[in-house]
Order: C-alpha cells, then structure tokens, then sequence
C-alpha cells in the first residue's frame, strides 16, 4: 500500500512541474482567470447585509457565533492550499472570506 501513495505523490510532483502560463495565452481560460480574482472579491462582499445588521443596528439576535466560527476555521486549510499550489484566486478569496466570517464571529460576541 505504501508504494501507491509514493506514486500518487512522485506523480503529482510530475503533474506540477508542467504548469500553464498565467495569464494564460488562449482568451476563454485568461477570462476565466479574471472572472474567478473579481468573484474572489465580489463573494465575501455579500456578507455586507449581515455585517450591517450586526453593526449598525448593534444586533446580534439570530446569528449563530458557531457557524461562523467553523465557517472562519474552514478558510484557513484553504488559504493554505492556494499558498502551496500558488493559486492566487482561491488565496484571495479564502482570505477574505476568513476576514469577513471573523469579523462576524466579533460582532456575535459584542452584542
């Protein structure tokens, strides 16, 4: 069995060295890029509406400090996965999430 994970990992390693160009030459996988880094931006500005209730109004009442405290711990393996695969977008986009959910997980712990 132990030899089937080395491969799987030596294989991967193979897999890696062979990357595509960023931006990448053909038109629809560079707009697909692109797409992906603004919906990386775009998706943790929708928690905006329950940021606003929670700070404006000073209200707390029917958030779930837990969920979006397991939300907060499940970014950080994702933020670490783009680091190590390099993938800009999904570092992005979990790092903001992660800013987003913790600053939620405060505001259901001050009112």
């Amino acid at each position: 069995m132990q030899h089937g994970i080395t491969h799987h990992i030596h294989k991967r390693k193979r897999v890696h060295q062979k990357l595509r160009k960023f931006p990448h030459p053909n038109k629809k996988i560079r707009f697909l890029d692109n797409m992906l880094l603004i919906i990386a931006v775009l998706g943790p500005l929708s928690t905006i509406p329950q940021l606003t209730k929670i700070f404006i109004s000073k209200n707390a009442a029917g958030v779930s400090t837990l969920t979006f405290s397991f939300f907060a711990a499940f970014d950080i393996p994702w933020i670490i996965y783009g680091i190590v695969h390099k993938e800009k977008p999904i570092v992005l986009a979990y790092t903001l999430w992660l800013i987003a959910n913790l600053t939620i997980v405060i505001g259901t712990m001050i009112y």
